[in-house]
């Protein structure tokens, strides 16, 4: 059996707020989704390569051992949920929240193996990561 990542995003925009500006705000953390905007939700999914810059970013921004924690505590099965700052995202930056802004927040789930969380933010130390996977070593057969 192949492994593989599915990723779905949706977000409630507020009547304070422009779709187009929500929507590009999910483009810009996970390019490549295919979004689907309907009233005010927007909904958006798709595959490994759409994880592609979130994971850059998680990188960039020296956010690992953060970001791991938030995965883990929202792990559910081979599943795990967490949100983005909305105004963060927008500006190609990741903001992980506690929990639910007041002005609604982007809702990420991630499906995949278990070994999805240590690809996405492997362990670090000094806030280096101590070892790296690759994408293959996620999605290979069982």
């Amino acid at each position: 059996m192949v492994k593989t990542i599915k990723i779905s995003v949706y977000s409630l925009v507020n009547p304070t707020e422009r779709v187009e500006r929500v929507a590009s705000a999910i483009e810009r953390i996970f390019p490549g989704l295919v979004i689907n905007i309907e009233d005010n939700r927007i909904e958006a999914h798709g595959g490994p390569d759409a994880i592609e810059n979130f994971r850059k970013l998680l990188r960039e921004q020296r956010i690992l051992d953060s970001a791991r924690s938030v995965m883990f505590e929202g792990k559910i099965g081979n599943k795990i949920q967490f949100s983005l700052n909305k105004q963060a995202a927008f500006m190609g930056k990741l903001s992980i929240p506690p929990e639910e802004e007041p002005l609604g927040s982007i809702h990420v789930q991630i499906s995949g193996s278990d070994e999805m969380i240590d690809w996405l933010a492997p362990r670090t130390k000094d806030g280096r990561p101590i070892s790296e996977i690759s994408l293959a070593e996620v999605l290979r057969d069982v």
